[in-house]
């Protein structure tokens, strides 16, 4: 294993070509062994990894703490919905309402960030968890006396992405051989995706990129330094809430419906974990996250079907289950992996301990002790 690694490693184009090859084939071995609902679990993976990506520019780039991402999300998917439905009577094409729910959820992340800009910490996670209560209720409010958004009922026959005349809804013939519409959104998702983390790892070694390390590590010291640290946390923002805002439109389109129940804090919650888990502020890491936490779940909803053909009946609810062993794994990551599956490298090296401290309590032992 470890020589075939090795072989791979010095030859790039040759280990680039055959992962193209794994992702295109993918939906095609995942649906011939699981079978078509395994590629729309494999399609939110896809979407779960754009958000993923979107939240690591605010919390593991920027290290700024917000609890009220999927906000974002909602304002695209939403923005998508109005757009391309038949609740305003408007059918605008996929290509012209994608960049304006990108657009307006990048607006609504600098009218976050501006109020916030004194903020740090614990502060800044209750005001984007009080952002995201916000809309929500909003969402779920504004239709009276006004039917903007129809409410809890939410918004349904939302168009689908139509390319080249076809709509992706519908399943596609292609050399005699029918790619069904789960496939082809597949398709669609992974060249955003890659789109995206192309942008993120551009933005990581950018100067912008080393000027959110910078805050992250020390914004008294950035700010020292000449950053001009109101408008990097505002980019930041900015940059993250675009990624969410595409990620909803996709959502949108894809789900034919949106609600406010699509867009819960659990949501949030669940994105945060995924970068922590995988290895914030480390491009692999957050996509490993993402997929492991999208996945898992929905393996152990097996459990259920499990237990009555060996038990006869349903002894531990897989949905609470689920939550029990989500639980447990968060705790052991933390006392054993806190810097993440796949940590970067500067991360691993500022959590790993040197007789008995760590590099950031070493920094703080000796300013206690000058």
């Amino acid at each position: 294993m470890r020589t075939a690694l090795d072989a791979l490693r010095a030859r790039p184009r040759l280990a680039f070509a055959l992962l193209a090859a794994l992702l295109v084939a993918l939906p095609f071995l995942v649906g011939a062994g699981l079978g078509n609902s395994w590629v729309r679990v494999l399609d939110f993976v896809l979407l779960y990894i754009l958000l993923a990506l979107g939240l690591n520019i605010v919390v593991g780039y920027a290290g700024l703490l917000d609890l009220g991402f999927i906000a974002f999300y909602a304002i695209g998917a939403y923005v998508y919905a109005l757009l391309a439905s038949p609740h305003f009577g408007l059918h605008l094409p996929f290509w012209a309402i994608l960049p304006i729910s990108m657009a307006l959820a990048g607006l609504f992340g600098v009218l976050l960030g501006t109020p916030t800009l004194r903020l740090r910490g614990d502060y800044l996670a209750i005001v984007t968890l009080g952002f995201h209560e916000i809309i929500r209720i909003f969402l779920n409010n504004l239709n009276a006396p006004y039917n903007l958004t129809n409410g809890p009922q939410g918004i349904n026959l939302i168009d689908p992405i139509t390319i080249g005349g076809h709509a992706l809804s519908r399943p596609l013939e292609l050399f005699g051989v029918t790619v069904p519409s789960t496939y082809l959104y597949y398709y669609v998702f992974l060249a955003f995706t890659l789109l995206v983390m192309a942008v993120a790892i551009r933005l990581q070694d950018s100067r912008l990129g080393r000027a959110w390390a910078a805050l992250r590590e020390d914004e008294v010291a950035a700010a020292a330094m000449g950053i001009n640290t109101r408008n990097v946390k505002l980019l930041a923002f900015a940059m993250g809430a675009t990624f969410a805002g595409l990620a909803g439109g996709l959502f949108a389109s894809f789900q034919g419906f949106v609600s406010p129940e699509s867009f819960s804090l659990w949501e949030s919650f669940l994105v945060l974990c995924m970068i922590v888990l995988g290895g914030m502020g480390h491009i692999p890491g957050v996509i490993l996250g993402a997929a492991l936490l999208t996945v898992i779940p929905e393996a152990l909803r097996y459990l259920g079907d499990l237990q009555r053909a060996t038990l006869g009946h349903v002894v531990l609810d897989p949905a609470d289950l689920r939550m029990l062993l989500f639980g447990i794994a968060l705790v052991i990551m933390m006392i054993y992996r806190p810097a993440g599956l796949i940590p970067s490298r500067q991360r691993k090296r500022e959590l790993t301990a040197r007789d008995g401290v760590a590099e950031q309590e070493q920094a703080s032992l000796y300013d206690a002790k000058a």
